[in-house]
């Protein structure tokens, strides 16, 4: 395994300003993550949690300090190229699901990967990740108001996986699931990091950090 950090934060700060005052979302954070961990990212409503993540995720920049991926810096990047790497090489699961209501299952997987990949191949490998998260192909074809939250929740995470990310975020992956249906997602999502997959997510529940190998505290924008 690589001595290179995965994700590497130097300093970061992130300050939303604001007509009542600035809001330090992030205060000077320093982070190491490996390849292959599995963290849990915990704190109070408002803590900076979900900002750290999207900082992760390539979807905002810092106001201060660096943010590198396998060595290399992304907090100065451009837009076009933050774009480029959230699609090659992160993957995003949502609390919401986020899926688009209008496509069917394997078309919401295969939807990341139709304008870099043959059709083809696209549809082989949407296929290969629908089945892996435990999606029946009887159900593929439909769509997202078709299908149950955790059906919908794994639909999401195959399209989280369809590029085989570095790296796959989840921000609150169980926040809209009943208790069996979220053990059943974080089933799948400790399975995926035992293959190697480097898994952070953001929750609330301890019983859904305890997954986690790691638990990281984040309290009024610093990590504790």
């Amino acid at each position: 395994m690589s001595d290179v950090p995965l994700l590497l934060f130097r300093g970061v700060s992130k300050i939303y300003p604001l007509p009542a005052g600035d809001v330090v979302a992030l205060d000077c954070v320093t982070l190491t993550v490996m390849v292959g961990e599995f963290i849990a990212v915990m704190g109070p409503s408002g803590s900076g949690k979900s900002t750290l993540l999207n900082m992760m995720g390539c979807l905002d920049v810092p106001t201060a300090g660096e943010i590198y991926l396998s060595g290399r810096e992304i907090s100065r990047m451009s837009d076009d190229d933050l774009t480029r790497l959230r699609r090659d090489r992160i993957g995003l699961v949502f609390q919401q699901f986020n899926l688009i209501p209008l496509l069917s299952a394997i078309e919401n997987v295969e939807f990341p990967i139709l304008l870099t990949t043959a059709r083809a191949e696209s549809r082989r490998r949407a296929v290969e990740v629908l089945s892996a998260v435990g999606i029946e192909a009887s159900h593929f074809s439909h769509k997202p108001g078709e299908l149950s939250g955790g059906q919908q929740q794994r639909v999401a995470i195959a399209r989280a996986l369809v590029n085989d990310p570095d790296i796959l975020l989840c921000d609150e992956p169980t926040g809209n699931l009943d208790t069996k249906t979220g053990t059943a997602i974080m089933d799948l999502l400790a399975a995926e990091n035992r293959r190697g997959k480097t898994v952070i997510m953001v929750t609330h529940d301890p019983d859904v950090a305890a997954y986690a190998r790691r638990t990281i505290r984040i309290v009024d924008g610093r990590i504790t």
